[in-house]
């Protein structure tokens, strides 16, 4: 039997005022966004903004929908916007940001299942990766370089052939 490893490489910083000055400005807008999301059944408001390749942000945040699961995550919602406004320009950074109006949330929340496969379905396309950096509504912040270390064995178009 042959084994592989698979490591994941992730920065924790302790804090916003920690991160590249682009990166604090993208996750205000990620905050931005997370205040504006639709989640009367969650109370789970999440933000998400990103940055083109051209130095454009596009922001999303999460739409929920009583007809369960109809809503979109925030992540999604960037992306799709992304990739239909702006087509074919690669994503360089992906803030996001997730606030609960049942409790204080300070552990960074990462994209959940669904998000990750389409980021990593934009990462692959645009054969470039993506850094994304997640945090709750304060405290640390982790930093991935790419959707690999997060889904590190993803699933693309590569194997329907």
């Amino acid at each position: 039997m042959k084994k592989i490893t698979i490591e994941a490489h992730l920065e924790v910083y302790e804090a916003i005022s920690e991160l590249p000055q682009n990166v604090q400005d993208l996750m205000n807008k990620a905050h931005i966004a997370r205040e504006n999301a639709y989640a009367p059944y969650s109370h789970f408001n999440v933000g998400a903004a990103l940055q083109l390749e051209t130095g454009e942000i596009v922001m999303g945040n999460n739409q929920e929908n009583a007809a369960f699961p109809s809503g979109l995550c925030a992540e999604r919602v960037a992306v799709f916007q992304a990739g239909a406004l702006y087509p074919g320009v690669p994503i360089t950074t992906l803030a996001i940001t997730a606030r609960s109006l049942k409790q204080t949330i300070t552990t960074p929340i990462p994209p959940c299942g669904a998000c990750r496969q389409s980021l990593a379905e934009y990462e692959v396309k645009q054969k470039s990766p993506m850094a994304i950096y997640f945090m709750g509504e304060s405290g640390k912040v982790i930093k991935a370089n790419s959707i690999k270390d997060l889904l590190p064995l993803i699933f693309d178009g590569s194997y329907l052939f």
